[in-house]
């Protein structure tokens, strides 16, 4: 009965700062990139207001 309505919430629900830190690093396509990812997310990339 529930089912539909979880599945149409967890469609719409908006990541999370963290998630979306997250998904950005593990796009890295290797260790340069990442360390270059890692430097944005830390300059506040993802946390502006």
């Amino acid at each position: 009965m529930f089912t539909p309505i979880r599945k149409i919430a967890r469609a719409l629900r908006v990541p999370t700062v963290a998630e979306r830190e997250m998904n950005y690093l593990n796009g890295a396509r290797d260790l340069v990139d990442l360390e270059y990812r890692q430097r944005e997310i830390d300059r506040g990339m993802f946390r502006r207001a």
